[in-house]
């Protein structure tokens, strides 16, 4: 026998691996007939490749699942179980998943990368030939550990995608049954619930005040356009607009009845308006700057207002004549309202301050000073609060048998305060808006607080545990102003962003 020289062992040996690879590719071929309407992943169009032809990616993108299940070491080295490695979980998204040619060609010289870093060298060689590129320094640091870098990207991104779906499935299960944890909610503790339901469009600058009319189905808006509108909350339609103002209107207030809407503007007037007729039966002049906040007195009898010029001042509605002035801020009065019985009157200024004064004789009862910036918004507590604010506060009136009264104050500082007026004090702050507090209130039921602010968000509080418990990002700019119905489940927002947001509540 003669000993073959070391050429023909190399002939011999790359005859033996051609064949080999002759043989897997003809049993690929086998099998890929064998499976009629199988699809190959790629850009090429049908008909482009001959049957079991290698796509340019390198592998199989649709089925990497039984790729990289086969190497257990690649799985080790993320740390990742093997049912989080397939695809089949989104046969969407593998049906159209198509490389571009320059995304393949990335893809392949980090799977490159990976191989060779991590001392698969036959694989590294056998994939750099069928893949048919070169790699050089250059590239070496631009595809340094990114196939690593995109696996944990995905992982990453798939926890989330776990973590949405099931907050999903919480939001649908609350809104199929009322509430959280399959419990329906007392009408009392209901609280609006995204998404809106109606996006009301018509003014043509930021909106001022919303307020919902205590009889009928509708809600009233003010705006810088200088016009109030009148809408319809259950069905959405616009009712009328109510011109007179020369300039911006700047807040609106029902009587008991809903007959007569008072409103005030940036023109220095406050007028009257028979909301039956749609028309304005009076206008009154007194103030010297803009008027920035008016109400109707609860026996509907006298309307009080507050102005920029520093003051306050009661108007009789029968005569238009102004019958008292409160005088004592410092700066610009930005909102005043009246208690439930009309024997006191509460208002928030400029000067960082809240007032209340007594109807009868004019006489400020109390200043409460412990906001750090403008006092924007007011708003009185129901009485059907009381048992729950003496719970959470152990408010020093709980021992003499008489609560109250309490009140409410948001400032530019971001919080809002609760005040009992009786001692003068502070009973608890509520810290969690972003910006300017721009409205607050009661809940009719008395055991939440709703505000609104320049965040954008509107907020509901449970003010027993001193914690917001539920957030809507209700416009795309500040949110100036909101109502929430008395008998209705409605809220109603209103926005710099020039819309009128209706809510509905479960």
């Amino acid at each position: 026998m003669h000993a073959c020289p070391p050429s023909a062992v190399g002939d011999v040996t790359a005859l033996k691996a051609d064949s080999r690879a002759s043989g897997k590719r003809e049993r690929r071929r086998r099998r890929l007939r064998a499976e009629p309407g199988r699809e190959r992943p790629g850009p090429s169009p049908p008909g482009s490749q001959e049957p079991g032809e290698r796509s340019p990616v390198g592998f199989d993108i649709a089925n990497s699942s039984s790729v990289w299940s086969n190497e257990p070491s690649l799985l080790n080295a993320f740390d990742i179980p093997e049912a989080d490695t397939t695809l089949s979980r989104y046969p969407d998204i593998v049906a159209n998943m198509v490389l571009s040619q320059r995304q393949r060609d990335e893809l392949n010289r980090a799977i490159a990368d990976y191989l060779r870093s991590n001392g698969y060298e036959e694989a590294y060689s056998v994939f750099k030939k069928e893949a048919e590129f070169d790699m050089n320094e250059e590239l070496d640091k631009k595809y340094a550990g990114l196939l690593e870098k995109k696996w944990t990207s995905v992982i990453r991104l798939q926890k989330k995608v776990m973590e949405l779906e099931s907050k999903l499935n919480e939001a649908k299960e609350e809104f199929t049954s009322g509430g959280p944890h399959g419990q329906k909610r007392d009408p009392k503790e209901w609280i609006p619930r995204p998404p809106e339901k109606y996006a009301l469009s018509g003014h043509r600058s930021p909106v001022t005040r919303v307020i919902f009319h205590p009889v009928f189905s509708v809600m009233v808006s003010a705006s810088e356009d200088a016009t109030i509108k009148v809408w319809d909350y259950e069905t959405g339609d616009f009712e009328r607009t109510l011109k007179g103002h020369t300039d911006s209107v700047q807040d609106i207030s029902f009587d008991h009845s809903g007959k007569l809407l008072a409103s005030c503007s940036a023109d220095m007037t406050i007028k009257l308006w028979d909301f039956q007729g749609f028309e304005c039966i009076r206008t009154m002049h007194g103030h010297d700057h803009n008027v920035s906040s008016v109400a109707v007195m609860p026996n509907g009898d006298h309307i009080v207002s507050a102005s920029r010029d520093k003051t306050i001042k009661m108007w009789e509605v029968q005569t238009g004549y102004c019958v008292k002035t409160f005088t004592g801020h410092r700066e610009w009065v930005r909102m005043v309202r009246p208690n439930q019985d009309g024997t006191l009157i509460a208002s928030c200024s400029n000067d960082q301050t809240v007032r209340v004064w007594a109807v009868a004789t004019k006489e400020c009862k109390a200043e409460l000073r412990e906001h750090e910036h403008v006092v924007e918004c007011i708003s009185w507590a129901p009485e059907s609060s009381y048992p729950t604010i003496l719970d959470a506060t152990g408010s020093e009136t709980k021992k003499s048998g008489k609560p109250g009264p309490f009140l409410l104050s948001g400032s530019r500082d971001k919080t809002i305060k609760m005040w009992d007026i009786s001692i003068g004090m502070c009973l608890m702050t509520l810290v969690g808006h972003d910006n300017w507090v721009r409205g607050v209130m009661f809940h009719p039921g008395g055991k939440f607080i709703m505000s609104c602010a320049d965040d954008k968000t509107l907020r509901v509080w449970d003010y027993k545990n001193k914690r917001c418990m539920k957030t809507l990002n209700a416009h795309e700019h500040f949110v100036t102003s909101l109502d929430f119905h008395k008998t209705a489940p409605y809220v109603v927002t209103g926005s710099v962003d020039q819309t009128v947001k209706v809510w509905e509540c479960r």
